[in-house]
């Protein structure tokens, strides 16, 4: 049975007053902040959440002009946003996969339990074509860890001239995948290779390495708010400090990367376990204008004179 049809149609009387697109979107907020809803998959707040669902549920466009905010509903469509806003109250599931749909880098994906919801920093330097951390546009590009393909589909629209791997091991998370290169009509630049991390792309290099790997420290994941809990364990948990993956990453990254490659990859929050596990490693770290931090980057040439002086040391 969907969630949907698990909560009853029928409106109280109590909410009958609720008529209006503007009622709806401020009943959802209060609702949303009486329950301590937890949002960062889209949204940062209980009122642009609310406003999300509720447009979303009326297929309407959000930038609607404010004035039709004020327009009365058909009973139908009341209940079909009503409904919306307790399903995410009541399952405490992000919003994206409520709606079936997230934005990312202004474009619509497809997404759904089986991989995490799109929203990483790393947008914003695709939009700025990773200026200024790339010598030139890539011709090969590798989204390690791709999960619903986002970062990977993204990064073949603002290199149109660029082939691009997307790289993944989980079925779910492949099947996500495999939707959005059909939805954005990219299979003949954008392919998957399946298998664990660099393992499936053989002796291929790249000019740009760009991934999202799971990061979180184990106690910390087991601490999450419902709503991330939601997302594949799978790709958010990795060990005692978060950097299994990371250190996997880093140690082979330079044999899959051209002469002039650069590595692109987030950590979120996990700098003070990177910085402690990886003394020394000469990374940049972004700064973002649109929020979110924990992105480094590092070329083919400092990741592999930084692993050199590593063995020497050991």
């Amino acid at each position: 049975m969907s969630d949907t049809a698990a909560i009853p149609s029928a409106i109280p009387a109590t909410l009958a007053p609720l008529t209006t697109v503007r009622d709806l979107i401020r009943w959802g907020a209060s609702e949303f902040n009486r329950h301590g809803l937890v949002f960062g998959h889209g949204t940062d707040n209980a009122l642009d959440e609310a406003f999300h669902l509720v447009l979303s549920s009326l297929k309407l466009p959000f930038d609607l002009p404010a004035v039709y905010l004020e327009t009365h509903l058909a009973e139908d469509e009341r209940a079909t946003a009503l409904n919306l806003l307790r399903q995410r109250v009541e399952t405490r599931k992000p919003a994206p996969y409520l709606t079936g749909i997230s934005y990312f880098c202004g474009l619509e994906f497809e997404v759904d339990e089986r991989a995490l919801v799109p929203r990483s920093p790393i947008g914003e330097m695709i939009e700025a074509q990773f200026q200024p951390w790339l010598p030139r546009d890539p011709e090969t590009i590798l989204d390690l860890c791709s999960g619903s393909g986002c970062i990977g589909i993204a990064a073949a629209f603002a290199f149109p001239e660029a082939t691009v791997d997307l790289a993944e091991i989980d079925d779910g998370a492949l099947d996500v995948m495999a939707r959005n290169i059909i939805r954005h009509h990219v299979k003949d630049r954008v392919r998957p290779v399946v298998g664990d991390l660099f393992a499936p792309v053989g002796k291929k290099r790249y000019d740009l390495i760009v991934s999202n790997p799971p990061y979180v420290p184990t106690a910390e994941w087991a601490a999450l708010a419902p709503e991330f809990q939601h997302e594949p364990k799978r790709a958010l948990e990795a060990g005692a400090d978060g950097m299994d993956i990371v250190e996997r990453i880093l140690n082979d990254a330079p044999t899959y990367l051209t002469d002039h490659g650069v590595l692109i990859c987030e950590i979120g929050g996990s700098d003070d376990e990177f910085e402690a596990r990886f003394p020394g490693i000469p990374v940049a770290w972004p700064e973002f204008d649109k929020g979110g931090d924990g992105v480094f980057v590092i070329t083919r040439e400092e990741l592999s004179e930084w692993l050199r002086a590593r063995k020497r040391r050991k």
